[in-house]
């Protein structure tokens, strides 16, 4: 029986594996903290493909300049797409989004199936 087993813990050891590695954020356009000058388009460059139906961002202001006690307003209206070798996730604005500040929440999802979600916050002066 050890044999057995033995011999079956080897054949599958030897099987040719799948890597199941989830995408990971490796850079994005404005960057984490960043101030920038009024964007139109933001990206998010992930380390693995990603399927375009499952993945997209939210995105919301969270400070106005002159307005201490502002609530957060959720940006609407712009497109998400994924571009390129399929690794960018796109966000194209309507219009240059004004001075504040932002929360940009992401999800993404690759060939594993398995959501993945993140967020970090940039500035508009």
């Amino acid at each position: 029986m050890r044999r057995i087993l033995f011999t079956a813990a080897i054949a599958l050891a030897a099987l040719p594996s799948v890597a199941m590695a989830h995408p990971k954020l490796l850079s994005s356009t404005p960057a984490a903290n960043a101030t920038v000058a009024k964007p139109t388009r933001l990206t998010l460059t992930f380390s693995e493909k990603l399927l375009a139906p499952t993945s997209g961002v939210d995105l919301t202001m969270t400070g106005m300049p002159g307005m201490a006690n502002h609530a957060p307003m959720p940006i609407k209206g712009f497109k998400t797409a994924v571009e390129g070798d399929g690794k960018t996730l796109a966000v194209t604005l309507p219009r240059a989004l004004p001075a504040g500040s932002y929360d940009l929440n992401w999800h993404v999802v690759s060939a594993d199936q398995h959501k993945i979600t993140g967020k970090y916050s940039f500035s508009v002066k």
